[in-house]
């Protein structure tokens, strides 16, 4: 049996200048026996506006461990369900493989695993008509494998969250509270 129960990470990679390709996926990962494993099953199925689907690399490639993939907000535009299925889907897939690939994720317990990924796309994406689909990839493929190390490194830790307490603030709160 895995010895991963839950497991959490997060990553952010910015776009390069004048794109709206923000990567922020979340990751959940875990045995198919616990908590991940009864949110993953539970995930079968659709909601409105909330897209969820199997990873997969490229047609009958589905990675392994088994992750399903989500929105962190509200679909409403069939050019955003493309984004997500195609480019992001596929920069998500290629990152896990190569997480199993590099030794992140260990491959002897890819069956017991899953995961489950959340995803944002800015929805000025989907509208933009000079997007570009490489910096998409890479923001996504970067941030995904940046997610999965840090949940199985269990970072940040608590140690490095309190050292750095007075010192890092969530950028909403830039200009808000003075010095």
């Amino acid at each position: 049996m895995s010895g991963i129960w839950l497991a959490t990470g997060e990553a952010t990679v910015l776009a390069a200048d004048g794109q709206y390709t923000d990567a922020m996926p979340e990751v959940m990962i875990g045995n198919v026996k616990g908590p991940v494993g009864h949110a993953f099953a539970s995930m079968a199925g659709q909601v409105a506006g909330h897209p969820r689907m199997f990873v997969i690399r490229d047609l009958n490639q589905q990675v392994r461990p088994s992750t399903m993939m989500t929105t962190k907000m509200t679909v409403k535009s069939e050019a955003y369900v493309e984004l997500l299925g195609g480019v992001v889907q596929a920069a998500t897939g290629d990152a896990i493989v190569d997480c199993v690939a590099e030794g992140v994720l260990p491959k002897a317990e890819i069956g017991e695993l899953c995961m489950i990924i959340m995803v944002w796309l800015d929805p000025r994406c989907a509208t933009d008509e000079n997007l570009d689909h490489k910096d998409l990839y890479r923001t996504n493929y970067e941030a995904t494998k940046l997610a999965i190390s840090r949940a199985m490194k269990g970072e940040p830790t608590i140690e490095t969250l309190i050292e750095n307490r007075k010192t890092v603030s969530h950028y909403a709160l830039e200009g808000v509270f003075e010095a």
